[in-house]
Order: C-alpha cells, then sequence, then structure tokens
C-alpha cells in the first residue's frame, strides 16, 4: 500500500516576495493583489495579515481601508509556479522518486520504499518542516493511505505534521470539509444547500442520486479519497536526469524475472553515467504496475560510484518489498543525484600502504534505515553546544580541531540540564549537586572556566558568561558544569546551574 505526503504551502507567493526583497519589513502585512478587468482581489496574504482579519478573495480596497501600512504587490503566477517547480525537484533529490507539483499550492509525492532513509515517517515529516520553515516558507505536511485524503487533510489541519495510521483513512477524513475533496466550488455550494454537511455525510449517501445530477466527478474523488480507484503520481523530471527503462509486453511478477531485469537497468545506467563522467549518489528504481499504480525503491551511497556489481547489490537486497499485484509492465531507473567522478588505478600494497574503504558499510547501514549516519567535526566557537557540527561521513578533513588547552567531556549533552546546587559564590565550585533525582557529593573540582556569549551573532550575549567546572562526586564519577553568570551581575546570566556533560 502507497503511503502520500501530501505538502501545503499556503503562503507560498507571499513567502517568495519576502525572500526575493530582503528590505521588506517582516512585520508589515503582505498581500498579493490578483486583477481581471478593472475587479481586483487578494489571491494570497501572509501570516500578518490573516491575523489582521484579511482573507484571499477579499477586494484589494477594502482590504486597503482596513488595515493600514499594508504591503500589495501584484500577483506572479508564473514566478509562483516556478518557484514551487524548484521546490519539486528539491523535494526529488532528497525525500522519495515519485514527488509531483500539487497545483496551485502544494507539493505531492509516495514515500513507499524511500521513508526509511530519513529515519521513518515522523522524522522526514518534521524534518521537511523544519527545512522548508528554514528556507522562509510555511508549510504543513500530512502522510497517508492515498493522494486524496493526504490532500485534504493538509489543507484543513491546525497542526504542522500529521501522520495517518495505515487504513485509518475512513476515520480521518469523515469529518472533513466538502471543500476538501477538490470539486468546483459551484458543486461543493449545491451539496451544502442539500444539507450534507462533511465527507462522511457524502459518502454514506448513494451514488446514484448524486451521479444524476452531478456527474461522475463527485464519485470519482470520493473514491480516490477512501482508495478505491488508483489515482497515480507523475513524478517530475529534468531534461538532464540519467534515467534508463524496460517496458515488457507482458506483465512480469517473479522475483528472479525481477532482479534480471533490474541487473540489466543497472548496467545500462551505468554505461551512460560513464559517458557523462558521472557516479551515483542516489539511483530510484520506480515499478509500474498494470493497475495503474507506482511503486518506488531507493537507494543512495556515501560518494559516488558507477561499480554494477555493488549498485545491483544495493537493490536486490530490497526486492522483497516490491509488491508486484497483477503484473509489472515496466521497470525505470534513474540517477536522481549524479557527481563527477574519475577513476583512479590503486597503487601496489608494495608502494604505499592501503587505507581501508568504509564506504561499502556506510551504504549498507545507510540504506537498512533508522538513522541517518554522520560523522561529528570541530565548529570554531568557543560555546560548546555550538562547537559541533554533522558532517557527511566521507567528508574531507578541513584540519579543525578542538582546543586542548581545557578538559572536554566525551559525551556532550544535547542541551543543559538544570540540576540543583549547593555552593558558596561567586568562585566556589558547588558542594554538592541533584541531577535527575539523585544527590551526589562532590569530593574534587577543577575550574573555573569561564565561556563567554558570543556577541558578534547575538546580541542578547553581550554580557553573558558561563563559569564551569569539572567535578567529581564520591563514586567517581566526573561531570561537567556550569554556572550561568559571573556569580555577582544578574545581567550575565540567570546564576542557575546546569549540567551539560560526562566524563568517561
Amino acid at each position: 500500500m502507497a503511503r502520500v505526503v501530501s505538502v501545503f504551502l499556503p503562503t507560498l507567493p507571499t513567502d517568495r516576495i519576502r525572500r526575493a526583497d530582503p528590505s521588506l519589513s517582516v512585520e508589515a502585512p503582505l498581500v498579493v493583489i490578483a486583477r481581471s478587468g478593472s475587479k481586483r482581489w487578494i489571491s494570497a496574504a501572509d501570516q500578518v495579515a490573516l491575523k489582521l482579519g484579511l482573507r484571499v478573495d477579499m477586494p484589494a480596497a477594502k482590504a486597503q481601508a482596513l488595515v493600514q501600512g499594508l504591503i500589495m504587490i501584484d500577483a506572479d503566477p508564473a514566478a509562483d509556479l516556478a518557484a514551487l517547480e524548484r521546490l519539486t525537484l528539491w523535494a526529488l533529490s532528497q525525500y522519495s522518486p515519485v514527488v509531483a507539483i500539487d497545483l496551485p499550492d502544494g507539493i505531492v509525492m509516495d514515500t513507499e520504499g524511500a521513508d526509511h532513509l530519513q529515519g521513518g515517517e515522523e522524522l522526514m515529516l518534521s524534518g521537511l518542516v523544519n527545512r522548508m520553515r528554514g528556507r522562509g516558507l510555511a508549510a504543513r505536511a500530512a502522510i497517508a493511505d492515498t493522494w486524496g485524503a493526504a490532500h485534504a487533510l493538509a489543507r484543513t489541519m491546525n497542526r504542522e505534521t500529521l501522520i495517518v495510521a495505515r487504513g485509518e483513512t475512513h476515520k480521518a477524513v469523515n469529518r472533513l470539509p466538502l471543500s476538501s475533496l477538490r470539486l468546483p466550488s459551484e458543486t461543493v455550494v449545491s451539496l451544502r444547500t442539500l444539507g450534507f454537511a462533511n465527507v462522511g455525510d457524502l459518502a454514506g449517501t448513494p451514488r446514484a442520486p448524486l451521479t444524476l445530477r452531478f456527474g461522475p466527478e463527485v464519485g470519482r474523488r470520493l473514491d480516490q479519497m477512501f482508495g478505491r480507484v488508483a489515482e497515480p503520481i507523475d513524478p517530475i523530471r529534468v531534461a538532464e536526469l540519467v534515467e534508463v527503462q524496460k517496458s515488457f509486453a507482458e506483465p512480469i511478477g517473479a522475483r528472479e524475472t525481477i532482479e534480471k531485469y533490474v541487473t540489466r537497468l543497472v548496467r545500462q545506467l551505468c554505461l551512460q553515467l560513464e559517458t557523462r563522467g558521472l557516479g551515483v549518489r542516489r539511483a530510484d528504481l520506480i515499478v509500474h504496475r498494470v493497475d495503474n499504480t507506482l511503486q518506488a525503491l531507493r537507494a543512495g551511497t556515501a560518494k559516488p560510484v558507477r561499480d554494477i556489481a555493488w549498485l545491483t547489490k544495493l537493490f536486490r537486497d530490497r526486492i522483497e518489498r516490491i509488491e508486484p499485484g497483477f503484473g509489472i509492465e515496466k521497470l525505470s531507473l534513474a540517477a536522481i543525484l549524479a557527481e563527477p567522478l574519475i577513476e583512479a588505478q590503486s597503487a601496489s600494497s608494495l608502494i604505499e600502504e592501503q587505507i581501508a574503504d568504509v564506504t561499502p558499510l556506510i551504504d549498507v547501514l545507510g540504506n537498512r534505515g533508522g538513522q541517518r549516519i554522520f560523522r561529528v567535526a570541530p565548529v570554531a566557537s568557543d560555546v560548546p553546544e555550538r562547537s559541533v557540527q554533522r558532517i557527511a561521513p566521507t567528508a574531507d578533513e578541513d584540519g579543525a580541531t578542538w582546543p586542548l588547552h581545557w578538559l572536554r567531556p566525551p559525551r556532550l549533552l544535547a542541551r543543559p540540564e538544570l540540576i540543583e546546587v549547593i555552593a558558596l559564590l561567586p568562585d566556589h565550585p558547588p558542594v554538592s549537586f541533584t541531577w535527575r533525582g539523585k544527590r551526589r557529593r562532590v569530593k574534587r573540582a577543577d575550574g573555573p572556566e569561564r565561556i563567554f556569549g558570543e556577541w558578534w551573532k547575538r546580541s542578547a550575549e553581550w554580557i553573558a558568561v558561563r563559569d564551569y567546572f569539572v567535578v567529581e562526586d564520591d563514586t567517581g564519577e566526573r561531570f561537567w558544569i556550569f554556572r550561568s553568570g559571573d556569580g555577582v551581575d544578574t545581567e550575565t546570566g540567570s546564576h542557575k546551574w546546569f549540567l551539560h556533560g560526562v566524563f568517561a
């Protein structure tokens, strides 16, 4: 069964405009104005404008009279579509082999077989919304068994993310408004006039009278939402994409047959990559079934490769996930992400020392799912939690190191945890402290090490300081704790104590 993600971008036009013109005040309300002849109305509004009572389809003159300092910009549908296409291509390279534009304000993708690369559905969905926010875009995302259900939920929910469990579509959409069915507005108004309040009311009504009055569209949209009729996603593709395909006169379904043709497709893909001097970093196998549905498998590599045997193994290990159904009529293999690859002849072990290549292990673990694989690297910052960054496991060393003049714990907590401390001020280490409900008596201590705030990054840290101590309790365990502030001036910190790391 497919798992479909619908991403709703409610303020895409205004977000695009703000990104293009950073001089626009983030506090000033912004609306996009569409026009037809002499008629002008709001086609999009940002969150500030919506909170002030403005809404889509409101006449522009009325909006201008209601809100002072309103920024009004003419609509540019071509620019909005181009921005949406760029986002869709980005999602294709990052999240799923099957991604398409969901006009006019969203993206739809089938993540079955690819969500494990992001750590599962929950991490994938939250990460997607967070990355959109980092790009200056407001987004809401829902995942369900069908395109219709995910589309409706993403546009009606009040939260940023929603995951509907498999088989729970009926329960999730029954109380949704009729407007979520992607029907013409005239049809929705007529259905409301007849007394239908939500999707559940409409779904429980005999189909024949509805079809007689409104045609087949109402029934088709209901069937698509509940999964009774397939609604395939036509994935977006770019002109320079390296892709090979194999169509079958008779549908196939046996595992051995699928493996044979996957091997042939991998060989053809590698030959095309070789002619362009490229290696694959992320490849997608798309299965086209005779029932007009798609299934996709995604495999990633830690570095560019075009090793036929290795790429074949990555897909062969996951072929059992393919559900041929009534048969497969076409297989497509695409190099979604490719990078330049220059093959070099390896030197003899008699001449130079051989370095073990761990990238095959990284590939196997990364394609197995769960947490993403990364390395930690130093960052030039005195603030401990900012001195570490995650980098790709095969990234080159840049020569940076952590400072060695002060001892640092091997385990640094994700965020400092508040502790209760008995200590003399201002420069004395704690006599005892309580962490996670356990009181510990301090036998030895070293410090303080004073760390100043990064005032050039945040003005709030202009005079902020922390005093760190390495302490050892009566059981021999050692901890890294700090007091926020200098112990005298409250403007330098709250003078509360925190535990930030644990020594081995």
